[in-house]
């Protein structure tokens, strides 16, 4: 297995009596992104301080490129930073805000120059190499925080919530632009975010974090398809969770002596008249319901239906083809038994 460019065993901080990161491992390899996804409070923008040195370890190790960086001061672990805030210097212009890092070390203005043109070509803004940061837009801003922070050559580059304060067409397009630019430089980067699509998007692999703890790490695929636990499968995707008892009046019968499972939305298919009379689904459990609420989101439409006494999220493509329901409706739902997902306990 090829050796871990970034690694980090045990780390644990507390604040207070409040335990914030519980025993974390994490090895990354050199040129990926990782993503930090998960609810407020699960200590991910905290680990992410914690690797660049602005927040000090309880315990624990991290090594990056084979070196102990853990009692290195934050200005020597050859580390970048993106903060959601931009934190550009208002009083600098782009250029000058973009050049400083290296002005601190020492770099010729010469070398800072051709740096900070290369970098404002790269994020498409060199015609404001002499505008000041709040005559930019919000977008326009973070990029100029990114590229301030790739000017020095990091080793890694880390990004706490960085399109957090930006309207969503913004966000989508700089997302887009901040993965090209990874991969450009072939940057190892951590990228912490409560944004699932976002995650799945901009990620080659994804770590959910709960509790201060990483409960499940894998591709953006294997998170969604293959939750482990209850918290990941309603974290990722809004499957459904179900009990035992859920599932035998669902399909009538158990597939496993799990105690919970979990079905994705858009495995539950909605069927018509047509569909049960011609015995389309046949193989399928067929179950009843009635449509408690419909929900328009983008290109998917989502009903919530109460099926044998268990309220189910089902999610179809809206494409203009598939069927349209109002609330109160009666409908049928085709269950199949191999999308279920058996759940471990929490913890376990």
């Amino acid at each position: 297995m090829m050796k871990p460019y970034l690694k980090l065993e045990g780390i644990r901080k507390q604040f207070g009596d409040t335990t914030v990161l519980n025993n974390v491992n994490l090895d990354i390899r050199e040129g990926d992104l990782v993503t930090l996804l998960g609810p407020s409070g699960c200590g991910k923008s905290t680990l992410l301080r914690c690797i660049a040195g602005l927040t000090d370890l309880d315990g624990g190790q991290i090594w990056l490129d084979s070196k102990d960086i853990v009692s290195l001061p934050p200005r020597n672990r050859e580390i970048g930073m993106v903060f959601q805030s931009y934190a550009l210097f208002p009083n600098l212009t782009v250029s000058e805000n973009i050049q400083y890092g290296m002005k601190m070390r020492g770099a010729s203005r010469e070398a800072r120059c051709k740096r900070s043109d290369e970098l404002l070509e790269l994020i498409d803004l060199g015609d404001k190499r002499d505008a000041y940061p709040q005559h930019l837009s919000g977008g326009q801003q973070q990029r100029v925080a990114l590229a301030r922070s790739l000017a020095v050559q990091p080793k890694v580059l880390l990004l706490d919530e960085p399109l957090s304060a930006l309207d969503a067409k913004i966000r989508k397009n700089l997302r887009t632009e901040i993965r090209d630019i990874q991969k450009k430089f072939n940057m190892t980067t951590i990228f912490v975010t409560h944004d699932q699509e976002e995650a799945l998007i901009l990620s080659d692999r994804v770590c959910l974090m709960n509790k201060g703890r990483i409960v499940q790490q894998g591709t953006p695929e294997e998170l969604y398809t293959a939750p482990r636990t209850e918290f990941v499968a309603q974290f990722m995707g809004s499957y459904n969770v179900l009990t035992r008892p859920e599932v035998l009046r669902l399909f009538g019968g158990m597939i496993s002596d799990a105690e919970s499972f979990a079905i994705r939305p858009e495995a539950l298919v909605l069927m018509d008249e047509r569909a049960r009379i011609e015995g389309e689904y046949a193989g399928k459990q067929i179950v009843d319901g009635t449509i408690g609420s419909v929900s328009i989101l983008g290109n998917i439409i989502r009903y919530v239906i109460n099926a044998a006494g268990v309220s189910l999220t089902v999610d179809i493509l809206n494409d203009g083809r598939s069927l349209r329901l109002g609330e109160q409706a009666s409908v049928s739902l085709a269950l199949d038994a191999s999308q279920l997902l058996q759940l471990e306990r929490e913890g376990a």
